[in-house]
Formats: C-alpha cells, sequence, structure tokens
C-alpha cells in the first residue's frame, strides 16, 4: 500500500517523496547489541543528504538517544525521546533557539517540549502486586533514579539509587518498571490484571514495561516537530517495530512496519518492510530515495 494521499496511485509513485522519516531505534535502527548495519548507516545518511528531515523518535531517553543523532550528523536533529514526552532539537551553540527554553546545556540540548505525569499512584499499585519490580525513573539529560540497580547495559546515563518515596516524590518524563525474575507473560499478566489508568503504557520484548504521561506518544511528538519544520503529516514517512510504534505508524503518511514488528504493529501499518536482520529500513528508504543504494 502507498502512502495515504489524495493524489492517484500512479501520480504518487512518480511524485511522493517523504519530507520527514521519522525512525524507532530499538528493533528498527540497531539489534539487541545496539549494532547498526552498514547497509542501514549509509541509508540514513543519504536520505539526510538529501534535504529531507530524519527524526529519531524512540522510547530510549535522550541520554540513550543522543549519540545516534550525532553519529548520523544529522542536518536539522530533532529528536522525539521519552515515548513522546520529550522533544529535543541538538544545535551548534552559534545557532538561535527555537523555544523560550533556549538552549538548556552546554552540549546543544534545547528543549522543545516536556511533558511529565505523577508517578505514585501506579508505580505503588504495581508494587503491591510485584514487590521485587524495579523501578526506574528518567531524570532528563543525566540518566536514571532507580530503587535498586537494572541489570547491567539497561540503562545509560548516570544513575542514582533512592528510595520509592523520594522516586516518585516528583513528576516524571518516563517511568520504567522491569521484573528481570520472572518471565515477560507472567510480567505482562500481572500488568493486565492491574489495568493501568492516567498513563499512557508500552510493553517491552522483556518483563519491561515504559510509562508516559497519558495521551502522550511518538504521534503526539512527532506532529510538533513535523509543524515546527513545516511538513505536512501526509508529507512523513514513519518505520518502526514496537507496540509503542502504533500511534506513529497510524498518524504519519506512510506508515512502515519492520518484518521483525508484531502482528498488532503490522495490522496498524500501511506496509510492512524486511526484518531488521535484512535492512529493512534501507529497503523501505530506497523506494522513495534514489541517493539510497542497496547491496
Amino acid at each position: 500500500m502507498t502512502a495515504r494521499s489524495t493524489t492517484g496511485p500512479d501520480q504518487l509513485a512518480e511524485m511522493w517523496r517523504p519530507q520527514l522519516v521519522a525512525l524507532d531505534i530499538d528493533g528498527t535502527l540497531v539489534d539487541a547489541k545496539n549494532q547498526l548495519s552498514p547497509v542501514v548507516d549509509a541509508a540514513v545518511r543519504a536520505v539526510a543528504g538529501t534535504g529531507s528531515h530524519v527524526v529519531l523518535s524512540t522510547g530510549r531517553g535522550l541520554t540513550a538517544t543522543r549519540p545516534l543523532a550525532l553519529h548520523f550528523d544529522l542536518p536539522t536533529p530533532y529528536l522525539v525521546c521519552s515515548n513522546g514526552a520529550v522533544t529535543v532539537r541538538l544545535h551548534n551553540q552559534a545557532d538561535p533557539p527555537l523555544s523560550p527554553a533556549g538552549i538548556i546545556d552546554e552540549r546543544g540540548v534545547e528543549l522543545i517540549d516536556v511533558v511529565t505525569f505523577d508517578p505514585e499512584p501506579v508505580v505503588r499499585m504495581l508494587l503491591s502486586r510485584l514487590p521485587e519490580v524495579l523501578v526506574a525513573v528518567e531524570e532528563l539529560g543525566v540518566g536514571y533514579r532507580v530503587n535498586a540497580h537494572f541489570p547491567a547495559g539497561e540503562l545509560t546515563g548516570e544513575i542514582e539509587v533512592q528510595s520509592i518515596s523520594q522516586l516518585v516524590a516528583q513528576p516524571a518524563t518516563r517511568v520504567i518498571l522491569r521484573e528481570p525474575s520472572i518471565e515477560a507473560e507472567q510480567f505482562l499478566d500481572v500488568v493486565d490484571r492491574v489495568g493501568l489508568h492516567g498513563v499512557a503504557y508500552y510493553i517491552g520484548y522483556t518483563a519491561w514495561l515504559d510509562l508516559a504521561p497519558e495521551g502522550v506518544s511518538k504521534a503526539t511528538g512527532l506532529a510538533k516537530v513535523a509543524e515546527r519544520l513545516g511538513v505536512d503529516r501526509e508529507d512523513v514517512l514513519a518505520i518502526g517495530d514496537g507496540d509503542n510504534d502504533a500511534e506513529m505508524l497510524s498518524w504519519a503518511g506512510r506508515g512502515v512496519a519492520m518484518g521483525n514488528a508484531a502482528l498488532e504493529v503490522k495490522e496498524v501499518a500501511d506496509d510492512v518492510t524486511a526484518s531488521l536482520d535484512d535492512d529493512g529500513v534501507a529497503v523501505e528508504l530506497s523506494r522513495w530515495f534514489s541517493e539510497v543504494e542497496l547491496p
């Protein structure tokens, strides 16, 4: 299925070229070891060089997203992080800030939009059912505050151990709950039986739960970026693989699920590309950008 448009299918194939490409990271750009295929790397760089905007749109926090944006050397580096709760722009200190907040630190990270929620009710409810669950609260641009250390490599940035009361005392952009000692199915069964209200939540492939402000998703973050860049949603191509990508794929003019995505994600997408192992991002980008070469 081609991108949604009032233009006829034949004309669209001739005329349509995404003005904004939104890319999920984990399971889409990189594998479980955070490895990026050289083919996908070259494809993203080629698209960025055409003048179309490339936006990383991810559940990752800012500290884990920024290095990949710097790696790609994106000319207009907007990042949608923490499942849409945090939207930033990276730029040189010489560039004028685009929001009243201005550049927030010496790295040139400018806050465009930050949405928070009260984590206490849902965290305490889940702890009553899963008393051993690990809790991490995002410390924007720094790392995480946790009740105990997560398995090695699962969190990035500075980590500070605090009590649960300290963790939930202030509004948060993102909260992670992780239970490494049980199977993912058992963890998800508990989450389903509890029922979560007043927050948005996304379930990982392990016993992992991401909490975000209610009504916030990658789609809401991307909509803000597209508005700033003057890009209509019909001209957005979005690619992802997880349940936290579903709203983004539905919102974009063309939403494409990875071949390794779950069935429910594929069902909301306009099309399905190859899997991560088969360079699915590069395969999809090559349809619309002649600059992208496949081996």
